[in-house]
């Protein structure tokens, strides 16, 4: 039994999206197993990333064969009932994984319909078990495993010693991802919270004319993950969405109660404790392996951390370098593989 994967061109490999697939590519080939497209390339040029992905999946058409495991990463876009359909055909099995789901915050298809389009792979891993409770409940039969959180590759290394001054000064909290008002809103709304925080952050779009205490901002414009890796500020890293800070709302928020954001996993390898809104899925993960803080709303963020001790502190550093090694070796696939039930596997 060969375990195969379909590599293709990536476009924008400033986003997380790209960067989890791309990591994951690296992490099968790693472990030996067999691309059957062509070679991986990233451009952004629209023309030529719809021909090499093509010409990709036709060559997977004469590369797979009977008794091969091919994991795909949806959505595929336009080739995934085929590519299933071609794998079975050749008696091969499809296992998928899923970075996102349609239905959810891009309305790309409705919900029966991405029910139909995964039921042609024989087994799917989830980002968590709450996806999985929810892909149950809209009526997938397949069998699943949970992913738990991202692995995250990079060389670089994080600081592993604490601040001298830590609890002994307020918090600071970093944040990463969209900083626009459309997406992020209640980065707008957090000053009546903060009086002593103060927050980093990374990424494109912040209007800081937009909010009445810009001292309380540190922005730092878009950052590479590696450099962010090795110079981040902060001590926590925080994993919300939306147009609130009472809680996660609208299409970006809401989807948090299944999603596994991929900067909780960047902010991982930066060895930052997570805060994480305590209705998200990542709850679960988070508690059982004592990563960080779980709140309802930001309105609680100052007097919460305001209450952790500086040996409460370290205890959670300590944690979260742990596990940050893990995320670096591709340790969290090859658990999900590992214990994934393919029902044709002699």
């Amino acid at each position: 039994m060969r375990y195969c994967y379909l590599s293709r061109n990536y476009k924008n490999m400033r986003s997380a999206g790209s960067k989890a697939k791309t990591d994951m590519e690296q992490i099968w080939a790693e472990k030996g197993f067999v691309n059957i497209g062509l070679p991986q390339t990233r451009s952004d040029n629209k023309v030529y990333s719809f021909f090499r992905t093509l010409a990709s999946v036709c060559v997977m058409c004469f590369r797979i064969r009977r008794g091969d495991v091919l994991l795909l990463q949806y959505p595929l876009k336009k080739y995934f009932t085929f590519v299933c359909n071609v794998a079975h055909q050749k008696g091969a099995q499809v296992v998928t994984l899923i970075h996102d789901l349609g239905s959810f915050r891009r309305k790309k298809l409705t919900i029966p319909q991405e029910i139909a389009r995964l039921s042609h792979t024989d087994a799917l891993i989830t980002l968590n078990d709450a996806m999985t409770s929810w892909l149950r409940e809209q009526g997938c039969l397949l069998p699943m495993t949970s992913l738990g959180i991202w692995d995250y590759l990079s060389d670089t290394q994080a600081p592993t010693t604490l601040p001298s001054d830590i609890g002994q000064r307020p918090y600071a909290i970093a944040y990463a991802g969209a900083l626009n008002p459309r997406k992020n809103r209640f980065l707008y709304q957090l000053e009546p919270c903060l009086h002593s925080l103060s927050f980093h952050l990374y990424g494109n779009g912040f209007e800081i004319d937009k909010v009445q205490h810009p001292e309380r901002f540190t922005y730092h414009g878009f950052v590479d993950s590696d450099q962010l890796i090795a110079t981040v500020q902060g001590d926590f890293g925080l994993v919300w969405d939306g147009d609130s800070i009472t809680t996660c709302t609208g299409n970006f928020g809401e989807y948090l109660r299944y999603n596994n954001p991929h900067k909780a996993s960047l902010y991982l390898r930066c060895h930052l404790p997570l805060i994480v809104w305590d209705e998200s899925g990542l709850v679960p993960f988070v508690r059982d392996h004592h990563i960080g803080i779980c709140l309802h709303s930001l309105e609680d963020l100052e007097a919460t951390l305001s209450r952790i001790t500086s040996d409460e502190y370290a205890t959670l550093h300590a944690h979260v370098v742990q596990l940050s090694q893990a995320l670096a070796s591709g340790e969290m696939i090859q658990k999900a593989l590992k214990t994934l039930p393919l029902p044709h596997n002699e």
